[in-house]
């Protein structure tokens, strides 16, 4: 991803996830489903509503089935016309998008809010989508088996030395500018945690950090993750950009561990498996 475009697509992955409003009477099971959420897209796929989902937001990528269906914009531009022209039953929105929020009920067209939260908000969101749209056991047996795939993960690292960490999702390729990291709220900074890390902005109480090589020079993490880091360039050119902090642990004992992947920064049914590929990174003992 250009770094121009970085803020951005920031803000669409930190607004995410979590539930709709009560209603006094059940709603009716949903045939034609509309999801501008990539995380949300992917869970109706995992718990077999994939193929009621008419329209999907420009930024889903999997499953790849999902790229077989109309695009309806995304976070700051939804396409209202052509979701309209699509006669949804069913509107998956995020909570932050207040102008389509009030088109839809206008159109009286039922929605489903969600805004971001942490680790445990995605197997609850897993449940309460899977009974929003009429595959309440499937979403049950779903979020069941994550975490249980968790809780192994946890058990492995379990008394291991948590390494004080530096969790990036995000910088301009092969320089230390703009290095966007994970704050202490948010289900990165959980994620991280869980797979037996320290993260050195714990104290932070945002989901993100924008970290300047003075502030990671002050924090001396004893690793660096790096998630999302631009494909194109080689990962020879981006992991020698850390040598300009060659007084830090973490360069000093080469523990920079750059993890490629569109789960890693995605809040859906494939958490598990990122939270292990970070496990297996700063404690590969535990898997051997």
């Amino acid at each position: 991803m250009a770094s121009h475009q970085k803020p951005l697509a920031i803000i669409g992955i930190f607004l995410l996830c979590l539930c709709g409003a009560p209603s006094a009477q059940a709603p009716a099971v949903p045939q034609r489903i509309i999801s501008l959420i990539p995380s949300v897209t992917e869970m109706l796929f995992a718990i077999g509503a994939g193929p009621r989902v008419i329209g999907v937001g420009n930024f889903d990528r999997y499953p790849p089935e999902a790229q077989t269906r109309t695009k309806v914009g995304g976070l700051i531009d939804p396409d209202v016309e052509r979701i309209l022209s699509l006669k949804p039953d069913l509107v998956v929105v995020y909570a932050t998008q207040t102008d389509l929020r009030t088109q839809m009920e206008r159109a009286r067209i039922p929605i489903y809010l969600y805004q971001h939260s942490g680790l445990a908000d995605i197997t609850g969101t897993i449940r309460t989508i899977g009974a929003r749209v009429g595959s309440e056991r499937a979403g049950g047996e779903l979020a069941r088996r994550i975490e249980d795939d968790i809780a192994s993960t946890r058990q492995r690292v379990a008394g291991k030395p948590r390494p004080r960490t530096l969790l990036v999702f995000g910088r301009d390729a092969e320089t230390l500018r703009g290095v966007y990291a994970s704050g202490g709220l948010g289900f990165l900074h959980d994620m991280l945690e869980t797979a037996g890390g320290l993260n050195v902005f714990a104290d932070v109480r945002r989901q993100s950090v924008q970290a300047t090589t003075e502030v990671v020079l002050t924090r001396a993490p004893d690793a660096i993750v790096e998630i999302g880091i631009d494909t194109a360039s080689s990962r020879e050119r981006n992991l020698s950009a850390w040598d300009a902090l060659a007084s830090i642990p973490a360069v000093r004992t080469h523990r920079i561990y750059q993890i490629r992947g569109d789960e890693m920064m995605n809040p859906g049914p494939r958490v598990a498996l990122a939270i292990r590929r970070i496990a297996e990174a700063l404690h590969p003992e535990a898997f051997k």
